[in-house]
């Protein structure tokens, strides 16, 4: 164990050299701020507090921000050490690969909890300023920090199996973006196709709510949804929420980051020095 925490220690101050920490709750304050401020529009139209309507918009947000630092985070982890010649060296420590990439996910699983709560925080905190009965969202709040780390470390494993199998941080970087590009944004896109050309069939009835679970992107937004008091602010997603049982989505998002860390395990057992 000891050996995983001081791969994280080196891992987090190269990451603060790299200002990646900076960046990160940079990025997810300024976010969360513009959500809390145009977000809470819709509180008065459906009876609910304002942080539990911010929370939905936070959701939103997550779902493309939180992915997308992870993969920034991790997408170099393996093959920018290739690149650099600093992999043989690593190997020649007592540690195994294993604990080399728990040492990285610690340290940038670190770094996105903390930008994280920073952007969270600072949306409900803007909350609690405009209405005191904000109290009643916190639940909500609470939940959408732990799914968003959980999420996030489901992008770092992928990047880190996606920086093992590239070798190189151009190639991993492509992959990357491809990666988010479509479990993002593009998956939910073929769903709707699919959904619309069906008419309310068994591809809507039954293949659609697998289809949602297997995407962990998918799973998370339907995990916070169906858990907030506030579905209704996000769209026609609230209904898929309201299909699919709590503890499945819940499910999901909990397999997804061992599965992740699994794939690239496996992924860095096979790159040689």
């Amino acid at each position: 164990m000891n050996r995983i925490w001081s791969t994280a220690a080196v891992e987090f101050r190269i990451a603060m050299r790299n200002r990646w920490v900076a960046i990160a709750v940079l990025l997810m304050v300024v976010f969360a701020l513009v959500l809390a401020a145009a977000g809470a529009a819709p509180t008065g139209d459906i009876g609910a507090d304002r942080l539990s309507v911010i929370v939905a918009s936070l959701t939103s947000l997550a779902v493309y921000l939180v992915p997308l630092i992870a993969l920034l985070m991790s997408f170099d982890a393996i093959a920018g050490e290739v690149e650099r010649g600093t992999l043989p060296l690593l190997l020649t420590y007592p540690v195994s690969r294993a604990q080399v990439l728990a040492g990285k996910l610690l340290a940038h699983l670190a770094i996105l909890t903390l930008a994280v709560c920073a952007g969270y925080g600072a949306a409900a905190a803007a909350a609690f300023w405009m209405d005191p009965a904000s109290a009643a969202g916190l639940p909500a709040l609470l939940r959408l920090v732990a799914s968003s780390v959980l999420l996030g470390a489901t992008f770092l494993g992928a990047g880190y199996a996606l920086s093992a199998l590239a070798r190189r941080p151009s190639g991993a970087a492509g992959l990357a973006v491809g990666l988010w590009l479509g479990a993002v944004v593009l998956y939910d896109l073929v769903l709707l196709a699919l959904v619309v050309s069906d008419g309310g069939g068994a591809l809507t009835t039954q293949a659609l709510p697998v289809a949602l679970l297997a995407n962990p992107a998918d799973a998370f937004r339907l995990f916070n949804l169906a858990a907030a008091g506030a579905s209704a602010a996000a769209g026609g997603m609230g209904g898929a929420a309201s299909a699919i049982p709590l503890w499945q989505s819940a499910l999901s998002v909990a397999l997804w980051p061992l599965l992740a860390l699994g794939l690239a395990i496996a992924a860095f057992r096979k790159v040689t020095p």
